[in-house]
């Protein structure tokens, strides 16, 4: 089953990470935030990737053109440009299948996951989607399993948004007793992760946004929620990148399933 990334925006809140890249290339760690959610796909054995690229789309491509100079010991002469790579050396090796699409600069991700149509394998009765930005523990195998059984045209993850604001603790009396920091709301929010059949292309339009075609998928009853109750983390701010590096020094960053 192929999964689209969605990697065309310009993440504008990040203009300290995103005046030269694309946010999906802002790095965590040594590799950008893209190459995590791809890892966090291919540990359930779901390999084949669809880039939906746009703003920067070049530096995308190139990160995984160079790839194998990039993770390789090698020899250049530069007279005639032959290398030699020492594969045998090689530190990390990643099994990604990936099928760049020129989605356009200015396009809305509701048009870019249109446009990624034609990259759908006929055989492939559904397929996924992803925001370039956000990581979790989600087993996508569990995932798909519940799309199958809810037999709906879409199933999108919900997942519980943390306050971006600091609650106060009040006691009968009005006196403070304490602030609970970014707490944890009950409510549910898109978190991406999201598996659709291919008929749910018919839902979509071009010059809009992905919510648009949702609607229109629930008001169909066509869509369902699956719940993830575990860990989820979207990067929309620097401090937000800061708080993902600082999670992934950690000898085991929530969202690392892999090997």
């Amino acid at each position: 089953m192929k999964t689209i990334i969605l990697c065309g925006g310009t993440g504008t809140r990040l203009k300290e990470e995103t005046e030269f890249k694309p946010k999906p290339m802002v790095y965590i760690g040594k590799k950008p935030i893209l190459w995590h959610i791809m890892k966090i796909y291919a540990h359930y054995g779901f390999n084949e990737f669809i880039l939906a690229l746009g703003y920067k789309a070049d530096y995308i491509k190139d990160f995984f053109l160079n790839q194998k100079a990039f993770t390789s010991d090698f020899t250049l002469h530069t007279k005639d440009h032959k290398t030699t790579f020492y594969l045998e050396n090689r530190k990390e090796i990643d099994n990604f299948s990936i099928t760049f699409v020129d989605t356009g600069i200015d396009t809305l991700p509701g048009e870019r996951i249109l446009r990624c149509k034609d990259y759908i394998p006929e055989e492939d009765n559904d397929f996924m989607v992803s925001y370039g930005d956000g990581v979790s523990d989600i087993n996508i195998e569990k995932l798909v399993d519940f799309h199958k059984k809810q037999n709906t045209l879409a199933s999108l993850t919900g997942v519980h948004p943390s306050s971006k604001f600091g609650i106060v603790q009040v006691s009968a009396d009005n006196k403070v007793k304490g602030f609970d920091e970014k707490p944890i709301m009950s409510e549910w929010i898109n978190g991406g992760f999201m598996v659709f059949n291919k008929k749910a292309f018919s839902y979509f339009k071009e010059g809009e946004m992905e919510h648009p075609a949702l609607r229109r998928l629930a008001k169909n009853n066509e869509l369902s929620l699956y719940k993830h109750e575990g860990f989820w983390y979207c990067m929309d701010t620097y401090k937000e990148v800061e708080e993902l590096n600082e999670l992934w020094q950690d000898r085991h960053p929530p969202w690392k399933i892999w090997e």
